[in-house]
């Protein structure tokens, strides 16, 4: 394994002067599947913007791979934001040869398979399809990409069980084993089989930072169980 981002005393205050991230340490290395999980106002999407270079941190700094967020990292990171970034207007075509204009690593060979593979006409306009669709459209945007680090954040949020289910099993066979995916969500039952480890958030600090494998064993529940343990009110 090698690593691929390396947070050191990253902090990020807003204007009420209250850090989101406090201090954080923290490494992500290559080839796991990671969730990133916390109660909400815990600092995960700060962290996730801070990685991406959309948030300037306050002190400290965040590396990928040994480089502040700029250029080469949006070369390394391949990133799915919680909200759609993409034009109504645009059809599914034009979103494709778009990314493939933009990102080298881009796969528009994968990404028309996996289009297909739904029933989708590549001339469809996305404002004509569904929420789900369009979230389905959005990752394997994001996930036809031969990137070091995937960084999905709430990709199964606000869809049904089915759609669910298509999106994870786009996720694990989509990516590069020695690549990296970090998971955030609240839906942890329905990602938890596909983690190798978790990282627990709370008032921007990292409180947990474990194996599943060791969270079952060790303590005999679910990170689904756990996390509600730990983060009882």
């Amino acid at each position: 394994m090698s690593l691929i981002v390396e947070c050191r005393d990253l902090t990020k205050c807003y204007t009420n002067g209250r850090p989101a991230v406090a201090n954080l340490n923290l490494t992500l290395e290559s080839g796991r599947i990671i969730g990133l999980l916390g109660p909400n106002g815990s600092g995960k999407t700060t962290l996730i913007k801070m990685i991406n270079g959309l948030l300037i941190p306050t002190s400290g700094e965040v590396l990928i791979e040994g480089q502040k967020p700029g250029t080469q990292s949006k070369a390394i990171i391949s990133y799915l934001p919680e909200r759609t970034y993409l034009e109504a207007q645009r059809t599914v075509e034009d979103i494709i040869n778009f990314f493939d204009d933009f990102y080298e690593d881009f796969r528009p060979e994968r990404a028309y398979d996996m289009i297909a593979s739904l029933g989708i006409e590549k001339n469809a306009r996305l404002k004509t399809l569904s929420k789900g669709t369009k979230e389905k459209i959005q990752l394997i945007l994001v996930m036809s990409r031969d990137a070091r680090l995937f960084i999905l954040d709430e990709p199964i949020a606000g869809v049904d069980p089915a759609a669910r289910d298509y999106i994870i099993r786009t996720i694990i066979s989509n990516y590069n084993p020695d690549a990296s995916v970090l998971i955030c969500t609240h839906l942890i039952s329905d990602v938890e089989n596909i983690l190798d480890d978790v990282i627990f958030l709370r008032s921007g600090n990292v409180v947990l930072r474990a194996g599943v494998d060791e969270i079952r064993e060790k303590v005999g529940k679910t990170v689904d169980q756990y996390f509600r343990e730990v983060f009882a009110c």
